[in-house]
């Protein structure tokens, strides 16, 4: 293998550039016109535009095979996503005499489809989800199916993926929309309206093994991930090795997905995802767990691997796809430490988490020991419709998952994200809740945990110390900076004073340097602090041998502190009078491109806060508007079918 290309975009492309590079091996990247300028254009060795993305380039893999021969690119690496489960796109790599970075077509047509893969599963004898996977795909027979595997269930779309064409029904009577709608999901995302019945597992872990094969008949599996941070059946924060699990499990899950890669003859990287059903247990302890898919790709959540094992499994897949032997035999594979990685994504939190769109006018990520980033985007960036909005992964290994959890919270407070909302406030507490820490994850966890995942309303008093030292310590080191600055602090000024505005309150406090300290005024229990400052936002405040740390974010309008996983804002000016917040004006937008599936509410209509006024599909994904609070519908703008625009204008409540 001379020359790589890659038939990936973003951090993927990225991802496998730096492996590539590192190994000696040229590389090659295809775009679409909107990525013409992304990072992985410039770092691969050439670049090959194949037009715009409305024509999703990505997936014309004619187009891809012919700018690997164009450039001279003697192997594909298909990254993860697009064309990477393809196994009509693998098969014609290999016709066409090229290097194929993936698994063989006929494992990947196996697993390709969920109903095909439990049947191979059930068959090797790996545990599978009671259900209904034939191909009967009448009303009736779904509706019988549903009635003897019993309620709750979920219904799937057998080429599903990352939650689309998923339903959870839980009584008889929510059967037949919530299959019209997955059918519907199904086919609009991958072109396949068939779906499958599983029994629903109430309290679920999901838990995922990262298997490796070779074409000498060697499998192994380096340990499993948990992924059961989820939220709508996306991941959100993965983790590795799984909290919690005995030694007898964590050894069985790695059995099973050995087993299943070896009934299928797998080579390359793939994850064996199983489900932990944590209401039936053995007489060990331990949780019920059952086969649900196999994803014959690398997944995003691959760095929490690495970090544990001390392997680069872009570099493993090299080799498998060169035809030699696995790296490590599973005697030598070893666990060391753990590692949590969280998606960064541009997403309204306070908007039902709707992508967000725009240009990232300011990015920068939280350093320090064991922290790596992963992203395909910089400042300047826009991320808009045409792909994921992921803007970064950020990961974290750590000696232990304590220690783990602490410098991911700690990457997050110190990451700015300026220009589009991102969720990034959101993970900083999720991975600081308590329940977290202590390993209580299942799928549900962020619904049950909604509360206390809720952005804070009181302000602590050292919230307000550490935003006052930010300010102290930025205007000494704009005093004592440049030709012109005095020594020996002699012109800095003798007391400093912070004025914020908090919930309509003012809060106001002086410090004072001494001796290299501060002495504080106006705070409750707090006398003298050391304080100091790391990079640009970054503040460390030491009250009597206990060390605050916090990372502070400045706007036009106020400060943005950042401290242990939550983020306040402080207003630097008084609100407005008679301005109110968190209420809205009544005025529902259409949050980005897309079409109405339904409208739930007419004009007269009184609706309370949370209600569903709408179901938009943008995306590929359906999404619920709902009421910010209660009223009276005043006018409807749009009716089911409608195509609407980024801004328009919706519903009206008065």
């Amino acid at each position: 293998m001379q020359k790589l290309l890659i038939a990936n975009r973003g951090e993927i492309a990225r991802r496998v550039i730096r492996t590539a590079h590192r190994m000696g091996i040229a590389t090659v990247a295809v775009h679409s016109d909107v990525d013409a300028t992304s990072p992985f254009v410039r770092e691969a060795g050439q670049a090959v535009a194949l037009g715009p993305a409305a024509a999703r380039p990505y997936l014309d893999g004619d187009a891809i095979i012919a700018a690997a021969r164009r450039t001279g690119a003697d192997a594909i690496h298909p990254g993860y996503g697009f064309l990477s489960e393809n196994a009509d796109f693998a098969a014609a790599v290999l016709k066409a005499g090229l290097v194929w970075v993936g698994p063989p077509p006929a494992a990947m047509r196996v697993m390709a489809l969920k109903d095909s893969a439990k049947a191979a599963m059930k068959k090797a004898g790996v545990p599978i989800t009671p259900g209904y996977q034939g191909t009967d795909q009448s009303l009736v027979r779904l509706q019988r199916a549903a009635e003897g595997v019993g309620f709750p269930l979920l219904i799937k779309a057998v080429a599903g993926g990352g939650g689309k064409g998923m339903r959870a029904v839980h009584a008889a009577d929510e059967f037949q929309d919530a299959l019209m709608a997955a059918q519907r999901e199904g086919q609009a995302s991958f072109g396949n309206s068939v779906v499958m019945l599983e029994k629903l597992i109430q309290r679920p872990r999901h838990v995922e093994v990262q298997v490796f094969g070779d074409a000498h008949g060697n499998v192994v599996h380096l340990f499993e991930r948990d992924c059961s941070l989820q939220r709508r059946h996306q991941k959100v924060i993965e983790e590795a090795p799984a909290p919690g699990l005995s030694d007898r499990l964590r050894h069985t899950l790695g059995i099973a997905a050995a087993t299943a890669a070896t009934a299928i003859a797998y080579q390359g990287a793939g994850t064996v995802e199983f489900i932990l059903d944590l209401d039936t247990v053995d007489a060990e302890g331990d949780p019920a767990f059952y086969f649900m898919e196999m994803n014959t790709r690398l997944q995003v959540e691959h760095p929490v691997t690495e970090c544990i094992t001390g392997q680069d499994l872009v570099e493993w897949q090299i080799r498998v796809a060169r035809g030699e032997m696995l790296p490590l035999s599973q005697e030598a594979l070893t666990i060391t430490g753990h590692a949590v990685e969280a998606r960064l994504y541009a997403e309204d939190p306070d908007s039902g988490f709707l992508p967000a769109t725009g240009t990232l006018s300011r990015l920068a990520f939280g350093t320090g020991e064991g922290v790596r980033i992963d992203t395909g985007v910089e400042t300047g960036s826009r991320i808009g419709l045409d792909y994921d909005p992921m803007i970064a992964k950020v990961i974290a290994w750590g000696p232990t998952r304590a220690a783990a959890i602490d410098r991911l919270v700690g990457a997050l407070d110190g990451t700015i994200v300026e220009g589009l909302k991102s969720n990034r406030a959101f993970l900083a507490r999720l991975a600081n809740i308590d329940a977290f820490r202590a390993g209580e994850v299942d799928t549900g966890f962020i619904g049950r945990h909604a509360e206390a995942l809720a952005p804070p309303e009181a302000v602590p008093d050292e919230v307000l110390l550490l935003a006052g030292l930010w300010q102290a310590l930025t205007a000494e080191a704009a005093a004592t900076a440049g030709p012109f600055a005095r020594p020996f602090r002699l012109n800095l000024p003798t007391e400093f004073t912070s004025r914020f505005w908090v919930g309509g309150a003012l809060r106001s406090f002086t410090l004072r340097p001494v001796a290299g300290r501060f002495r504080v005024a106006g705070l409750d229990g707090i006398g003298e602090v050391g304080a100091s400052a790391h990079g640009s936002s970054g503040v460390t405040a030491d009250i009597g041998g206990r060390s605050l740390i916090g990372h502070v974010v400045a706007s036009e309008t106020g400060l943005e502190v950042r401290h242990a996983g939550q983020s306040y804002r402080l207003a630097l000016r008084a609100p407005r009078a008679g301005a109110v917040a968190g209420l809205g004006d009544g005025r529902i937008i259409a949050p980005m491109p897309g079409r109405v599936l339904a409208v739930d509410v007419t004009p007269g209509q009184a609706v309370a806060e949370g209600d569903r006024l709408l179901v938009l599909e943008a995306m590929k994904m359906e999404h619920r508007l709902v009421a910010r609070a209660g009223g009276t519908v005043s006018a409807v703008h749009i009716a089911a079918g409608d195509q609407v625009a980024d801004g328009m204008l919706l519903v009206e409540i008065g």
